[in-house]
């Protein structure tokens, strides 16, 4: 029983520390030096007196020695973490002069190695370990990398000291930080993708622009222009003849000459209609498609089956734009001599599908098909062609939503 009693006394002191034992030896002689007075001691008081100073300056060089280390640990925490900012700011530095995601990557892991004095830093594909946050692991961090809502990979370090929750935070905003830089390369990547796209399809439609005046100025000049002068000629034989009093002559040439006038006229209007027809404009794109179909059935004698009331869905440009593909479509199709024609235009969740079919001969010239797939690809569509000798052709051009939408 003696023992343990000296045992929890001297438990209770150490647990008093220092500090507490000068506070109670500066109380224990200011005592002394009280009772010395009360009792007329002057040897009492004094030596109270004397002890209670030494206690108390005890006491405050302590407390100044204290604080001076709490302060110089303050500082060497501070100047470590200001190092450790350096140091990230330059491992970041490195990260964004990055070029691709890879390297970005790999500076990662060199950079983590540097900054945690890891033995090795490894980077683990989103397919090999689902990491959901950051956790330690049996001597080393798991620290996930995540580029918005989509997994990049883990970062896993390891060394041979512990990892402390400042490593965790620490290894977490590098982590963060790579993943954003591995985010804006892949972005800016789809945004020269997207800027070299758009080049292609500008020039793709310069090209189609100057092939359609080529073609017009053709069509006008060996059309049209030589209809007129032909009719410009008939009209001087026919005036000679009315000079010469050869009435019936005159007769014969002024009425060949309004047949070549009217077909010039009709040859005239069907290109007007063409190029973009007034009921397209006026009455819709089912209208316009209907009209197409009665000329086609009227000049060629060919049946055509239009079904195309989806196309009003769509806006005003994407409505000309698929028009003029159908319009070439059909006008392909008739040069392959066919007995019947059908138009559909239809609507999904996928976009608007429009089909032009044939039971003529097989397309085989890659012209014909390449002038759609140009056209269609200015639309951000796309075309497919099914050839069979025993079914015919059928051409299937394909808009996404959003490209119909902004058309």
């Amino acid at each position: 029983m003696p023992s343990q009693s000296r045992s929890a006394k001297r438990s209770s002191i150490r647990n008093v520390g220092l500090p507490g034992l000068l506070v109670t030896g500066t109380v224990v002689w200011a005592v002394v030096a009280g009772t010395g007075l009360i009792a007329d001691s002057p040897t009492l008081a004094v030596l109270g007196l004397v002890g209670a100073t030494a206690f108390a300056g005890s006491f405050a060089v302590y407390l100044i020695v204290s604080e001076r280390r709490r302060h110089e640990v303050a500082e060497d925490h501070l100047t470590d973490q200001a190092r450790f900012l350096e140091s990230l700011v330059g491992s970041m530095g490195a990260l964004a002069g990055s070029r691709s995601p890879g390297e970005i990557l790999d500076r990662t892991c060199t950079e983590a190695v540097e900054l945690f004095g890891a033995r090795s830093a490894d980077f683990l594909p989103a397919a090999d370990v689902d990491v959901v946050d950051a956790h330690e692991i049996k001597g080393g961090l798991h620290v996930p990398l995540r580029a918005g809502k989509e997994p990049i990979g883990t970062l896993e370090l390891r060394r041979s000291e512990p990892f402390h929750r400042v490593d965790l935070i620490r290894a977490t905003m590098l982590a963060d930080f790579a993943s954003r830089a591995v985010e804006n390369v892949r972005l800016l990547e789809e945004a020269r993708e997207r800027e070299d796209e758009r080049a292609r399809l500008t020039e793709r439609l310069i090209t189609a622009e100057q092939d359609e005046r080529r073609r017009l100025s053709i069509f006008l000049h060996d059309g049209p222009l030589q209809s007129m002068s032909g009719i410009a000629l008939m009209h001087d034989a026919a005036l000679a003849a009315i000079r010469e009093g050869r009435l019936e002559d005159a007769e014969q040439i002024v009425a060949s000459s309004l047949d070549r006038e009217r077909d010039t006229i009709r040859n005239l209007r069907d290109l007007s209609f063409a190029i973009e027809p007034l009921v397209l404009r006026d009455a819709g794109f089912a209208a316009a498609v209907g009209a197409l179909q009665e000329q086609i059935e009227g000049s060629y004698r060919i049946t055509v089956a239009a079904d195309v009331d989806a196309g009003e869905e769509l806006a005003e440009k994407a409505q000309v734009a698929l028009y003029q593909l159908i319009r070439e479509a059909v006008n392909q199709a008739v040069g392959r001599k066919p007995q019947r024609i059908t138009i559909t235009v239809a609507s999904n969740g996928d976009g608007f599908v429009t089909e032009i079919g044939d039971d003529g001969t097989v397309e085989r010239r890659r012209s014909r098909i390449d002038e759609l797939d140009e056209r269609v690809r200015v639309l951000n569509g796309s075309v497919e062609i099914d050839s069979n000798p025993e079914a015919g052709t059928t051409v299937r051009v394909i808009l996404p939503p959003y490209a119909a939408a902004r058309a």
